[in-house]
């Protein structure tokens, strides 16, 4: 039988009907389409895709089983190595990681490997209805620092290893940037909250309300008992440019933006952590959290909303599953553009005005391309005298986060790097401190959610080796 050259396509909402409602974009393969697609993989012996994956899923192998119709032996194959199947089949960047390896994506395009994860894993969710075998405790206590996707990673692979394992939670839900960065429209929370409780039936204890640094700090978890630590506490403190205007009303970070609508439901009247609904919206910067943001203004009732980005369209760093979404919603993208200075109003005569301190602009100067940069991108140069203005009257500042000091600060021995990121062995995920381990974006800076859980994994095997061997 011939192969299909193409992947199926992904069933979604009409963007006229979604640019106004935060229900998921993308709605998922059914069955009938799920196998057609598992019919492309060639199931090489070689398995590149594998290869290619932060956590090493056997792809081919559970490929085969959607291909036969066994899809709860397929999860079976998945979870074995992924904590997060759900979660991952929605938001990886499988384009740039497992497909862009795979053979048959030589000639056609690549399998759609992440569709087939999402399928498998709602499946199971949807139908799965029998009893999780909770292994024997082994004797050992760790604790984990933040629950996000490293964090739920490490705690989940330790916990199927019969450790007892407490999760500290800062915020009052479980599930770090995968509740409070990642809009509802791209992952809903109903889908973490699944993940999460399945980790709860192995035993794994999740504390919220609780910042590491502040309640307790690290040294006094050791002396609570807990063996080794995890540090998966992300990458919460936004940058800004440092041009004139930051400090206006109107002016956010992506993520304080993204926050207040996703886990404190600020879109709803009546919000404690009320948001501005503006009419005109700006977002500075181009990767995965900038499209969120604008898609999520437009959400918000935003009549224009436009992507600045200082680079062309080839170099922008987000899925471009996430492009393509956005500019069906009529998104407009300034590319090839920066911003100098956000404008505000000011009436010199009457100081009282509540318009006073409001956003109103920001001018942008044009830019072309140069040499490549340290990454190997082409370096933005920006064109003198090609300032003008775009009207709006709300800027979102999404050109990156940092870990945020205060567990550095509070712990005596933990060496960090010039960006405030953890210092840790890549191999293991080990700290200067004795004991402590990291990864994820509290290492990195801000990542990818399967890179995150790719060092929790590595980090949980280096945990159960190092307290094995006490």
């Amino acid at each position: 039988m011939a192969i299909d050259p193409k992947k199926h396509a992904m069933p979604v909402q009409d963007p006229k009907v979604r640019a106004h409602n935060f229900e998921e974009v993308a709605l998922g393969y059914d069955e009938k389409t799920a196998v057609a697609e598992a019919t492309r993989c060639l199931n090489c012996k070689n398995k590149p895709c594998v290869a290619g994956c932060p956590v090493n899923i056997s792809i081919p192998e559970f490929i085969a089983k959607v291909k036969t119709g066994e899809f709860e032996e397929a999860y079976k194959i998945i979870s074995a190595s992924s904590s997060l199947p759900a979660v991952c089949g929605r938001v990886c960047p499988q384009e740039t990681q497992c497909e862009s390896k795979c053979t048959l994506g030589i000639k056609f395009e690549p399998v759609g490997i992440g569709r087939l994860e999402r399928f498998v894993a709602d499946y199971h969710n949807r139908n799965y209805k029998g009893e999780i075998s909770v292994p024997v405790s082994n004797g050992h206590k760790v604790a984990v620092i933040g629950s996000g996707p490293s964090g739920l990673t490490c705690a989940g692979d330790l916990a199927k290893k019969g450790y007892k394992v407490s999760v500290f939670e800062a915020l009052h839900t479980a599930g770090g940037v995968l509740v409070y960065g990642i809009p509802e429209f791209r992952l809903p929370k109903a889908i973490v909250k699944e993940e999460v409780e399945a980790l709860k039936q192995y035993g794994v204890e999740i504390d919220t309300n609780v910042v590491i640094g502040k309640t307790l700090t690290i040294d006094e978890l050791f002396e609570m008992g807990y063996e080794a630590v995890f540090i998966g506490s992300g990458a919460g403190l936004p940058r800004f440019m440092g041009i004139p205007g930051e400090s206006l009303k109107g002016v956010y970070s992506a993520n304080e933006f993204l926050t207040r609508s996703n886990l404190m439901k600020a879109y709803k009247d009546g919000s404690d952590t009320p948001i501005m609904h503006a009419k005109r919206v700006a977002v500075v910067g181009g990767g995965n959290v900038a499209m969120d943001a604008a898609r999520t203004a437009l959400r918000l009732g935003a009549e224009s909303v436009h992507i600045i980005y200082r680079r062309s369209m080839e170099e922008i760093p987000a899925r471009r599953e996430e492009v393509e979404h956005a500019e069906e919603e009529g998104i407009v993208f300034d590319i090839l553009r920066n911003p100098v200075e956000i404008i505000g109003y000011h009436n010199p005569d009457d100081r009282r005005d509540p318009k006073n301190g409001f956003v109103t602009g920001v001018k942008v100067i044009k830019c072309e391309l140069g040499e490549p940069d340290e990454k190997g991108r082409r370096r933005p140069v920006e064109i003198p005298g090609s300032e003008y203005v775009i009207d709006v009257d709300c800027v979102i500042m999404s050109i990156g986060t940092r870990p945020n000091p205060l567990i550095k600060n509070t712990t005596a021995g933990l060496d960090v790097n010039r960006h405030g990121g953890i210092i840790v062995e890549e191999e293991t995920g080990k700290t200067s401190k004795e004991g402590v381990y990291a990864g994820g974006d509290a290492v990195t800076g801000a990542a990818t959610v399967i890179l995150a859980m790719g060092a929790g994994k590595t980090a949980a095997k280096a945990i159960d080796e190092y307290l094995q061997s006490k």
